[in-house]
């Protein structure tokens, strides 16, 4: 009977015990992969950033119009080409203008053949004067005719004068006509590339009207020298000061970035959100040659360091909690531990820690995926880069 019994746990045994072994097992707790950092001893700096996206600025740059209307007779650049300054972008039709300068000029050089004429003129007059004067002293000339002469040599210098006087006439209306003739051409005022032309060979033109802003007929920037200007929370500006260092970033070049100084703290506040009021910082980059590949207009950030320390003990701001609280992963143990540690001074990427952790000490930073909790199982996220 007892063997009977035996054989009847043993036989409910075998069918139970694999479900059972199946349930735990499927049961059991998940292991969750984590990314952790070590935490290390290095630079941590005391930033202010940014509070909306700043943009990268050219230092020169023209939205370049005639100061006149026309039509565009020659057009000679296209968008993105390097002008050097002087050179003619655009010239509407000009050709009265262009026949008033010559004829103007000719005029001119009339004027100066006049006057070499009255002046020769009245250089002979003054010698006839003057030998006619030398004829009286020993009775050969009459009073008479030395005081005829003397007045004719007179009128002859006026003459000389007033011809003279004429080329200078005639100078400042081929000025005039100069003037006039060059407010139908665009150059550039330096050297630079041409970002945009509005416009076509035979197109019209007009002036922009006053208060009625027009598209450029030609956009030209100077490439060569960028900075950024960003806003910043008008709460972190009082702590800026020109000559600070900063670092640059720009979406379009990625996690790299690039040393700057700050060059400008506006001296004013922006209020066209009144919630958000901010000041304009401008920062240059050091090394100016990084801006070879960089466009006027790319969007960019700013961190102005305020303080730094070299041997901080540090962990990745991206690890922290809500509560000054981080994970330590325990290789192990294979548990997370949840701790409060004390902060000092902290940036987007690091955070100095005063107590709480150890150097060597594996900290989490994927903290927001799931399961990621005080005391769960994780293991290692091998394949994060």
């Amino acid at each position: 009977m007892q063997l009977k019994h035996t054989r009847s746990i043993a036989v409910v045994l075998f069918l139970v015990l694999p479900g059972v072994l199946l349930y735990l097992y499927l049961n059991r707790p998940k292991l969750i992969a984590v990314v952790v950092k070590r935490v290390d001893t290095g630079m941590v700096q005391n930033t202010v950033a940014n509070t909306r996206a700043g943009t990268l600025m050219a230092e020169r740059r023209a939205s370049l119009s005639p100061s006149v209307g026309g039509q565009i007779a020659s057009l000679g650049v296209s968008e993105g080409d390097k002008v050097k300054a002087g050179q003619l972008l655009l010239e509407l039709w000009n050709d009265d203008l262009t026949a008033r300068v010559e004829l103007a000029s000719q005029e001119t050089s009339a004027a100066v053949a006049r006057a070499q004429e009255a002046c020769v003129v009245a250089e002979v007059a003054r010698r006839e004067a003057d030998r006619l004067m030398k004829l009286r002293k020993k009775g050969v000339a009459s009073e008479e005719e030395v005081d005829q002469a003397d007045g004719e040599a007179s009128a002859k210098m006026a003459g000389c004068r007033a011809a003279k006087a004429d080329i200078g006439v005639s100078k400042a209306k081929l000025s005039v006509a100069q003037a006039a003739l060059d407010k139908t051409r665009l150059v550039a005022p330096f050297d630079g590339t041409v970002a945009e032309v509005n416009g076509e060979l035979g197109e019209f033109v007009t002036p922009s009207p006053i208060g009625v802003p027009t598209p450029p007929a030609v956009d030209l920037i100077d490439t060569t020298s960028l900075y950024v200007s960003a806003p910043i929370d008008e709460v972190d500006a009082p702590e800026i000061r020109t000559g600070m260092s900063a670092t640059i970033s720009l979406d379009a070049f990625g996690k790299k970035r690039f040393a700057g100084i700050v060059r400008r703290v506006a001296p004013y506040v922006l209020d066209r959100e009144k919630q958000a009021r901010t000041v304009d910082v401008e920062v240059t980059f050091i090394d100016a040659g990084v801006t070879a590949d960089m466009l006027p207009g790319y969007s960019a950030d700013i961190e102005v360091v305020l303080v730094e320390n070299t041997r901080a003990l540090r962990i990745p701001s991206e690890a922290i909690i809500e509560g000054n609280r981080v994970l330590i992963f325990s290789e192990q143990a294979g548990v997370l531990e949840e701790r409060k540690i004390e902060t000092g001074l902290h940036n987007w990427e690091y955070t100095q820690v005063l107590s709480g952790v150890r150097d060597g000490e594996q900290i989490v930073v994927s903290v927001d995926r799931e399961g990621v909790e005080d005391a769960a199982r994780a293991i290692i996220d091998d394949t994060y880069d």
